[in-house]
């Protein structure tokens, strides 16, 4: 997903930040609050983001 966003943005010239790192702390033990979810949430946020500002450049 971030490599087909960060292509589109590309193509058409914008600059995105970088997309969130995933977590090298993870136990495996299926913690409550596991780093892989505020990585998801953060994905998820980076997604909607880049989304929005490539749908913003083809819209004009």
């Amino acid at each position: 997903m971030f490599e087909v966003l960060l292509q589109q943005a590309q193509a058409q010239g914008l600059a995105l930040r970088a997309p969130p790192p995933e977590p090298t702390t993870c136990c495996g033990r299926g913690c409550n609050g596991c780093v892989w979810e505020g990585y998801l949430d953060a994905a998820e946020y980076w997604r909607q983001e880049a989304s929005l500002q490539i749908d913003s450049v083809s819209l004009d």
